[in-house]
């Protein structure tokens, strides 16, 4: 296991590692391997905000994060709901466990719930990729961020922007420690598997000569004029293939606003979501990305593939200014002139994007613990 089960040393420290969805999979990954090399203890914990095997499990089994420690099994509802019963079931873990540090990785549901039951419990909170900020208060993530570094004792960013936006804030600088990318300490680890992977081979596609798609925010997917614009945009013949990983909430939208003729074209191909290896070698062989993600934007930033993220914002400026990543808007007549016009950035490089960032955390961790 790359974290060992607690003993009774009364004095061995505890440390809660939280994981509620796709993308804090493969940021817990690289710090559970650091907590691993150097026998500090944690546990995992899963609160199952993610249930779908294909955006869960298979994530734990390609990045070799071994069985979680706890499985909350909170499931889908509504941002109240799930906030709620993940508090619900977080307390109870915590005063069963009595943690000394609770690390919450990203911007979802499950981030900001541990986040605000470990601080009213008096439980040191560190949160991985603090200071990320889009200005947009319609984002419920935005919300989730903001909410969640101010309750937050240690703030782990991946870049000095992020630091600086903690600082405009009021939070104190001694909280706050720029360590990197953990995304890319999972795309630098996994390299060797990501090559291994057989995805081009099986979808019949020629490097360079397809895009990928990927949808999920509710501004995109749950309104069905913006939804069906979008796709209509890829159904031209400006695209010749488009792979498609249809996320779940995506693929019900399609369902209930009866769109799904709208992926019956040859160019826009829909697929079942993928394990991790199998989409970044997807996405690193492709000649543009075409997505709404945050992630995606750091990773293809570091790959050097040409990003079209479909949001008029991002939290992840560096990606901009530093990457391969160009903001368009999610409308039809953006991304077709997108298209006509492609460009791409000169990738530059990021600041300690290296691969290091999990063992930089676990300092800060081991020298604040002891």
């Amino acid at each position: 296991m790359l974290c060992s089960s607690r003993s009774s040393m009364k004095d061995e420290h505890l440390t809660l590692l939280i994981a509620g969805a796709r993308p804090n999979f493969m940021k817990i990954a690289p710090v559970a391997r650091a907590f691993k090399d150097s026998n500090m203890n944690c546990k995992i914990v899963h609160t199952g905000q993610h249930y779908d095997y294909n955006l869960s499990k298979v994530f734990f089994d390609d990045l070799s994060i071994p069985k979680p420690d706890f499985f909350l099994e909170v499931g889908s509802a509504s941002h109240a709901v799930q906030t709620a019963k993940v508090m619900v079931e977080f307390e109870k873990l915590c005063l069963d466990q009595n943690p000394d540090l609770v690390l919450v990785f990203g911007d979802v549901n499950s981030t900001i719930a541990c986040a605000l039951v470990a601080s009213k419990l008096g439980i040191k909170v560190g949160h991985v990729e603090a200071g990320l900020r889009s200005l947009d208060r319609e984002m419920p993530e935005e919300i989730n961020r903001i909410l969640t570094d101010h309750a937050s004792d240690i703030l782990f960013t991946t870049s000095n922007l992020a630091v600086k936006n903690l600082i405009n804030e009021g939070i104190s600088k001694d909280k706050i420690y720029f360590v990197g990318n953990v995304m890319i300490d999972t795309l630098l680890w996994q390299n060797k598997e990501i090559l291994n992977s057989k995805i081009i081979e099986e979808l019949h596609l020629i490097p360079n000569n397809y895009d990928v798609l990927t949808l999920h925010r509710p501004s995109n997917v749950d309104d069905e004029k913006n939804l069906r614009n979008i796709l209509n945009s890829f159904n031209t013949s400006l695209f010749e293939k488009v792979i498609f990983p249809i996320h779940p909430r995506t693929k019900n939208s399609i369902k209930k606003f009866n769109l799904e003729y709208l992926l019956k074209n040859q160019n826009l191909v829909a697929i079942d979501p993928l394990g991790y290896n199998d989409f970044i070698s997807l996405v690193s062989n492709s000649n543009t990305v075409w997505t709404d993600s945050g992630g995606i934007q750091e990773e293809t930033s570091f790959l050097g593939v040409r990003c079209m993220t479909l949001r008029k914002n991002t939290e992840r400026p560096e990606t901009v200014s530093l990457g391969t990543n160009i903001l368009i808007d999610p409308s039809q007549e953006s991304i077709i002139a997108a298209k006509k016009n492609l460009q791409t950035p000169e990738k530059k490089l990021i600041p300690l994007w290296d691969g290091k960032s999990g063992k930089r955390i676990l300092d800060v961790i081991m020298s604040l613990l002891k």
